[in-house]
């Protein structure tokens, strides 16, 4: 059973840092694509960044420049390094890997104070 466990969430003021981590256990196969995802109340689950096993990435507008995702092939783990933050920022953040399906993480809460 494929599980995605996330940390490195919590709450931190405006212009800080929080690194994410989405740590893959249980697939058969191997992950091509890792993607971040955000949601905050009221609004739609949207595409944070991507990352494929080749290493090209894509970035929401809201975040380039901003964040940067990453990934470690032998640690079935993506990363999401997020810096600047702002109130803009606050979700709940989701992991999701794509095997031969997708999978998706429990979600960890982030909170930019202003």
């Amino acid at each position: 059973q494929v599980q995605l466990v996330e940390s490195g969430g919590g709450l931190v003021q405006s212009g800080g840092s929080l690194r994410l981590s989405c740590a893959a256990s249980g697939t058969k196969f191997r992950i091509s694509t890792m993607s971040w995802y955000r949601q905050a109340p009221g609004n739609q689950r949207k595409l944070v960044a991507q990352i494929t096993r080749a290493n090209t990435t894509t970035y929401a507008d809201s975040v380039k420049g901003r964040f940067t995702i990453s990934r470690d092939n032998d640690k079935n783990t993506v990363y999401l390094q997020m810096n600047s933050l702002n109130p803009d920022d606050t979700a709940v953040y989701y992991c999701r890997i794509w095997t031969i399906r997708e999978y998706w993480g429990q979600g960890t809460q982030v909170t930019v104070s202003s």
